[in-house]
């Protein structure tokens, strides 16, 4: 038996050990996330893919870390329910003041839901909700950078105080031209304002961290003018002399979407009040849901939280059901959704065709390679989920079926709380914003253009345009992959999506290995006419090795999506593309891939031989 003390002593302890535990936390996840400034500083982009990677464990860790230390120091899986009802208050109490609040309950939750039996995931016991407030959190020590500066420029100082702006990061590399770039940004940004009245509150507020991400830096802000705010975007890059230009400005709510979309890295940022940052971001894009700002922003143990919340909100505020999604079924997945939610769910089956030789462990260690990885803008980012719960009233008997014949070995069906409210409980789901399938996609324009006949010249237009911009995306879809180190596997049509800002997204991840681990292959020459009419491969093919030439049959059927794919994108189907796109991943090349169009760019950059895969948003 361990020592008896008082209860409220032993919860006061557990609790500050649990605060101990998240502060050591943020201040290891902060400072990595303040020294990707240096490693922009100095072009270590492999150092800043590295951190970026290994930042995503440190969640885990300090929970693993802090339930170690709870279960060897206060035995804590045995303390009994009256002494955790302490802890929480205890808690509670810990975060008056505290500048992440939102975080800290979040921890919590991870750490006691480790060491509680699961008939203890109570409400008493948790926080289901946030108990302290994240509005007008402010650090209040003298030498503290406020979350954002406010610059109040006027028609005579107006470039000087963008000149400012930027300097005010401090960067310890030159720009190639501050003035030059100076000017670029103003001329861009008076398209916003210059042709109405300044106003009293005219204004530039900025964000104080410089938001990291790949290879390059954004000053992320606003400029507001009366009752009008327009969010902008400076990305700052490395000119290939070395010295920094500022490449860009993106102005308004779609760019910063964009920017921020859940098909992207995590940005770095150094922040004191996350919380602040958020409701900054959101000011700027009241349309993303703060849940997907915390991705952004690289804590997603908060984005999970508050997807969840915003989950079970629209659950009691809805009335439809789970289906089987629409679409062609996947051989490895089975995909559902709530036709009035904008997410899909994913399992992993529990068998899969013989074609398909893998497991669910290698399928989830490729889903946890993407979480990893830079996703280039072309990889939907996934919430993973184990033994969650829902009201089996909202499932229709059709999916039901279709779970128990290909994935029993997740589902349980039962009245766990004893409330005699049955619930379908999923062992372990994958969570993805809900996409158009190309496939359909594509198919609502073949309806249209066959039906010529019979619509109007603008319908046919619009299918056309339709079509021509699917099929140029979706190509540079690839070669954005492509520059990310990514071979997609399978790249039929089904397996990547359209968002709601025309973005072909990648999504099936069963079958996507690195570049550089693939062996890009030329079809041989055939040694005789009887090898030239076989239906059947006659040649050796190894593991890892794959042939270009032979994509064009299976993506390229339709006439018109031939004729649209090799206007831009032929190179696909050529091996050498992909060998020297290898070879020069192999060689430590880091590509740039943009969240903007090429088009986009200031001149001074234009103006140079791009990279073959750059500029594609």
């Amino acid at each position: 038996m361990f020592p008896q003390r008082l209860d409220s002593s032993v919860a006061y302890d557990i609790a500050k050990a649990m605060m101990d535990g998240f502060n050591r936390h943020y201040r290891l996840f902060r400072s990595e996330s303040a020294r990707a400034k240096h490693r922009f500083e100095t072009c270590d982009w492999r150092g800043q893919q590295r951190a970026q990677r290994e930042r995503i464990e440190f969640y885990d860790l300090r929970v693993n870390e802090c339930v170690l230390r709870l279960m060897k120091e206060f035995h804590a899986e045995r303390q009994p329910m009256e002494v955790w009802e302490q802890v929480k208050l205890h808690y509670i109490g810990l975060l008056v003041n505290h500048h992440q609040p939102e975080l800290a309950e979040t921890f919590f939750n991870s750490v006691s839901t480790k060491i509680l039996q699961r008939a203890y995931f109570q409400n008493d016991f948790i926080f289901v909700r946030p108990a302290v407030s994240t509005e007008y959190i402010e650090n209040e020590e003298p030498q503290a950078r406020p979350t954002y500066r406010c610059y109040y420029p006027t028609a005579q100082n107006m470039q000087a105080e963008v000149l400012r702006m930027i300097a005010d990061f401090d960067l310890r590399v030159p720009f190639e031209d501050q003035e030059r770039d100076a000017a670029l940004v103003l001329a861009a940004m008076k398209l916003h304002f210059d042709h109405v009245k300044l106003r009293a509150n005219f204004q530039f507020q900025v964000l104080s961290g410089l938001f990291l991400r790949n290879k390059g830096a954004y000053v992320v802000g606003k400029i507001i003018n009366g009752f009008q705010e327009v969010p902008f975007a400076l990305p700052i890059l490395h000119h290939d002399n070395g010295r920094l230009v500022v490449d860009a400005a993106l102005f308004g709510e779609d760019d910063l979407l964009i920017l921020f979309s859940f098909a992207r890295a995590y940005f770095m940022v150094d922040m004191e009040i996350p919380s602040a940052y958020v409701q900054f971001l959101r000011s700027m894009m009241p349309r993303k849901p703060r849940a997907e700002f915390y991705n952004a922003l690289g804590l997603a143990k908060q984005g999970k939280t508050l997807f969840y919340r915003d989950f079970l909100f629209h659950l009691r505020h809805s009335t439809d059901k789970f289906r089987i999604a629409p679409g062609i079924k996947g051989m490895v997945m089975l995909v559902f959704d709530l036709p009035s939610f904008p997410f899909v769910f994913k399992l992993i089956k529990d068998y899969y065709p013989p074609q398909k030789d893998t497991t669910r462990e290698q399928i989830r260690g490729k889903y946890q390679l993407v979480k990893q990885h830079d996703r280039a803008g072309r990889m939907a980012d996934t919430l993973e989920f184990s033994d969650v719960g829902f009201p089996r009233v909202r499932f229709t008997d059709e999916l039901i079926a279709e779970i128990q014949k290909f994935a029993p070995s997740l589902l349980e069906i039962s009245d766990r709380d004893g409330d005699g409210n049955t619930e379908v409980i999923l062992k372990h789901v994958y969570i993805e914003r809900r996409m158009i399938p190309l496939n359909i996609y594509l198919q609502e324009a073949f309806d249209t253009l066959y039906a010529a006949h019979s619509v109007s010249d603008l319908a046919l237009s619009t299918a056309r345009a339709q079509l021509a911009r699917a099929v140029f995306e979706y190509g540079n879809a690839i070669k954005d992959l492509v520059a990310a180190n990514i071979f997609p596997g399978d790249m039929l049509w089904k397996n990547f999506g359209i968002t709601r800002h025309g973005k072909v997204v990648f999504y099936d991840y069963d079958e996507i290995e690195y570049i550089t681990d693939c062996n890009f292959r030329r079809v041989p020459v055939p040694r005789n006419e009887e090898d030239e009419m076989s239906g059947e491969v006659w040649y050796s093919v190894g593991k890892h090795d794959v042939f270009p030439q032979t994509f064009g049959p299976f993506l390229l059927s339709n006439p018109l999506v031939r004729d649209e794919f090799m206007k831009h994108h032929a190179d696909l189907l050529e091996p050498e593309f992909w060998q020297l796109n290898k070879e020069r991943i192999a060689a430590g090349h880091v590509h740039d891939v943009f969240p903007y169009e090429r088009e986009r760019r200031f001149a001074h950059r234009i103006a140079q031989s791009a990279d073959a895969l750059g500029g594609h948003a």
